[in-house]
């Protein structure tokens, strides 16, 4: 294998991952928002962004068709189902909101990280329109992540002064 075919198995495996990072993104999203409701802003920006991952997973469709690829059903399979159980252990938490939102951080700046990779073997490559499409994705996490960055401490706010008036209600 020369280092050309390295480069685009490398890559193929790297997007097949990507695939299955969004898929276990949308099963850590998803029941987050549904149990989202004193967090407006949070709530608003996680049902934004889960329709940017439903949109980077198409994009990965497109860019596994266009080098004769598929995602990985059984990776995809394995990180939903981590994704939910890690869902689900926060959602048994009384600081859920929070211990989410950190989690999200991290999971953006791990998105991000992938992205760069990928971006950076997709020029080793020399597909222009496939990094166009990776480009856009990496951009998408890398607002997320701002957002999240510039909102830790409005939630915590936000928390503090929700466990403060149900602690003064039930008095």
């Amino acid at each position: 294998m020369n280092a050309s075919d390295q480069a685009l198995s490398v890559f193929a495996t790297g997007l097949k991952n990507a695939h299955a990072m969004e898929k276990q993104a949308l099963s850590i999203m998803t029941p987050q928002v549904k149990r989202i409701e004193n967090y407006p802003d949070m709530r608003a920006r996680i049902e934004q962004h889960i329709s940017e991952t439903e949109g980077q997973i198409d994009r990965l469709d497109r860019i596994l068709a266009r080098i004769e690829e598929q995602h990985s059903g059984f990776k995809d399979m394995v990180l939903s189902a981590g994704g939910s159980m890690a869902a689900l252990s926060h959602a048994a938490a009384g600081d859920e909101i929070l211990k989410d939102t950190f989690a999200n951080y991290a999971f953006e700046h791990y998105e991000i990280a992938a992205y760069k990779s990928l971006l950076q073997l997709s020029d080793q490559i020399a597909d222009g329109d496939i990094s166009t499409l990776l480009q856009q994705t990496l951009d998408e996490e890398e607002r997320m992540a701002q957002w999240i960055n510039d909102n830790i401490g409005m939630v915590t706010a936000q928390y503090v002064a929700l466990r403060e008036s149900e602690q003064t209600a039930k008095r």
